[in-house]
């Protein structure tokens, strides 16, 4: 059990696609000695490494589910988990950036900060993680780190602060100068194990003395103890630490390193800069909320004799059963505990309590606050809050974001139905960001995620992994339907039968709103009785899940009710539902309906020479061109582009650029759909309700 926490780092590995996040912990998992042979990521010696598990990881030389890992450095017990670079798989980075305490986000040398980068930013920031900056790729052609640490600044906003310098560039890249102690570092070796380190070359000894110049004005802004001994000439190496180390941990600088993954250079100056700058668990302020004392927030203390609160951030279909990753924030775990999930009440017994090394597990008898760990045999949901039974604390769940894309799957077989169910249930419970309903109507299953290659993993894991065959239809998109002028609605519910009927009138207007729904209570004078407001809300809201025009949730409407009428024995809450779904009817198709399409934020990266077919491709799909930037030989597009014309891109746009052009996409807004694919998707819409009422 690890007891002293100064002595802990809990860190992430995030980035853009094909950044070298997976490569990087192969490296130090290799330095760190937890693995004996360094091995590739697309698995071309029939190994793949280490942190990608999967069959389907290898295959596909991607990273698909994040894994936990943990190595000992220099004295210093560091988890580490390793995330996926992909958008469609952001839930996994999401999760991860939740429970940890610091991270190295690393950027390519040759592309610096790309469109997935930022969407990392915005989650490090989300949850005030702070950051080193790893720039790696420093041996490919192209390489330029200090224009990936200007991007850091223009595009991201951050202070990015040098720490090293390179020594030489491309395929002349040897080593870096550390600006910390005026060193210059190389490493030899098969593997890049000998670290030599040297005076700094005559050439760079005035770049190097600039930058660290730069370096001390930059992290004296956040130490009075720094300036103060700049001022005197006494600057030493712990107090610069010091001063790092502090800047960091209030997320007023990023620090930036660099190096080669690939080529086993500089990976073990980044372990130091680690456990050096990024905080312990005892560095960080996490907040809980009482459930008993209505939600008022709690800061928790990473002490481990204090009651325990835990946070299950991730679960998996293990070989023993459902295995949930758990990040201790107080108290202890151990073996044969009695924990309680606050979301159900549930109690449960621990009945092994593992730590996590890709896919294996080692056996462990206890844990303490601040550590990541994992336990078999607890069923819970992603995002749970376990205590020792002593308190009602509950941690606040993570962001989670909407699907954008859907399919329908249809099971080949009975044996297959079953197993696809099986499948199905298990994904659910592992991803929030993967929905599965059922078409009310024609009863099909409908599977929703972040994108094409989200569901054709999900897709492929069913074939592999429960033998479940499945059918697919083209993807679905998810469109919405809003209004676009005020109308006045004043409708009567009257219902009699044998005994006491139904009467309610509602009074008011429907009118575009800001938000997805917005009801507005503007009755006076008990026109309609204070206990009846809820039901016309609930008959209002009822009514939103499906549109009168092609079907799809309804949002942007706000609905005011300013009059209406009661009867002492008729009216009822069923009654006062009615009146407000009549009064909907009655409205919504004078409200001047519109179908709104998801727009995606796209980000085409390709060589220069391919930027008129890249534009020219972007266009043809309704694309707005955003901005375009061009750099050593390479081009970014950035675009919006309707979600329906994204659907075989990827094979368009490999065509385009002779496969050498890369992108990637995540939701950025609804907007109006034109009239006449509109009129087109009306007319569909109308066809399919015809065939279903023939059909019965």
């Amino acid at each position: 059990m690890i007891t002293e926490l100064s002595r802990l780092r809990n860190i992430g590995i995030s980035a853009h696609i094909d950044s070298g996040k997976t490569t990087l912990t192969e490296r130090v998992l290799f330095y760190t000695k937890r693995i004996h042979a360094i091995h590739d990521v697309k698995g071309k010696d029939g190994v793949g490494a280490k942190m990608d598990s999967m069959d389907l990881e290898r295959e596909r030389g991607i990273t698909i589910q994040s894994a936990a890992t943990h190595c000992m450095w220099a004295n210093y017990h560091i988890n580490i988990i390793d995330t996926p670079g992909h958008v469609d798989f952001t839930i996994e980075v999401e999760r991860a950036l939740r429970v940890l305490d610091g991270a190295i986000l690393v950027l390519c040398a040759v592309a610096g900060v790309q469109s997935q980068s930022l969407t990392v930013d915005r989650q490090m920031r989300r949850y005030g993680v702070p950051r080193i900056c790893f720039v790696n790729k420093c041996d490919r052609a192209g390489a330029n780190p200090l224009r990936a640490r200007d991007q850091l600044r223009e595009k991201l906003n951050l202070n990015p602060v040098l720490l090293q310098l390179p020594i030489g560039l491309e395929d002349k890249f040897e080593g870096v100068v550390d600006l910390v102690t005026m060193k210059s570092f190389r490493f030899e070796g098969a593997n890049g194990e000998k670290i030599i380190a040297g005076a700094i070359p005559a050439d760079m000894e005035a770049e190097a003395k600039k930058c660290r110049d730069e370096l001390l004005d930059a992290v004296s802004m956040y130490s009075d103890e720094l300036t103060e001994a700049m001022l005197e000439e006494r600057v030493t190496e712990d107090l610069l630490h010091a001063a790092i180390r502090k800047a960091v941990v209030n997320l007023q600088i990023v620090p930036v390193m660099m190096g080669s993954a690939y080529k086993n250079k500089a990976v073990q100056l980044l372990l130091d800069a680690v456990t050096r700058y990024l905080p312990a668990p005892n560095d960080v302020t996490n907040q809980a909320v009482d459930i008993d004392k209505d939600e008022a927030k709690v800061t928790l203390e990473s002490d481990p004799e204090k009651p325990l609160v835990m946070l299950a951030f991730k679960l998996e279909d293990g070989r023993f059963g459902q295995l949930t990753y758990l990040r201790v924030y107080q108290g202890t775990l151990s073996k044969g505990k009695e924990i309680v999930n606050t979301r159900t009440g549930k109690k449960a017994k621990v009945g092994r309590l593992v730590r996590m090394h890709s896919d294996e597990m080692e056996d462990i008898d206890s844990s303490c606050a601040g550590d990541i760990v994992a336990i078999f045999g607890i069923d819970c949901n992603s995002g749970d809050t376990f205590t020792d039974g002593t308190h009602s604390y509950a941690m606040t769940s993570m962001h989670v974001p909407d699907p954008v894309i859907s399919l329908t799957v249809t099971p080949k077989d009975n044996k297959a139905q079953v197993n696809m169910s099986k499948a199905l249930r298990r994904f659910t419970k592992e991803d929030p960001t993967f929905r599965v309903s059922a078409d009310p109507e024609t009863n099909e299953t409908i599977i929703a995620g972040m994108g094409e290659l989200h569901l054709d993993v999900y897709i492929e894991r069913m074939k592999r992994e429960y033998s479940a065959e499945v059918i697919t239809s083209p993807p679905r998109v998810a469109y919405r339907e809003t209004i676009t002028k005020r109308v006045d609605f004043n409708y009567t519910h009257k219902k009699q039968t044998g005994g006491s009927g139904q009467y309610g009138k509602v009074a008011g207007y429907l009118e575009p709103g800001a938000d997805a729904f917005l009801f507005n209570d503007m009755i006076t004078g008990g026109a309609i009785p204070r206990e009846f407001i809820p039901s016309c809300e609930k008959g209002f809201r009822s009514m939103l899940a499906k549109g009168m025009v092609i079907g799809a949730p309804v949002t942007g409407v706000a609905v005011t009710i300013n009059d209406g009428a009661s009867h002492s024995v008729d009216s009822s809450d069923i009654a006062f539902q009615e009146a407000a779904r009549g009064a909907w009817r009655e409205a919504y198709p004078k409200s001047g309906p519109q179908i709104l399409e998801p727009v995606m934020k796209v980000a085409v990266e390709g060589p220069s020479e391919f930027q008129g077919g890249i534009v020219g491709v972007l266009m043809q799909r309704r694309g707005i061109i955003v901005g375009t930037t061009e750099a050593d030989g390479f081009s970014r597009v950035e675009a919006e582009v309707p979600l329906s014309e994204m659907f075989g891109f990827s094979t368009v746009l490999r065509s385009a650029t002779q496969g050498k052009a890369e992108f990637t996409m995540e939701f950025s807004r609804y907007l109006p759909l034109p009239q006449a694919l509109a009129d087109e998707l009306i007319k569909k819409h109308r066809e399919e309700q015809l065939k279903k009422e023939k059909g019965k």
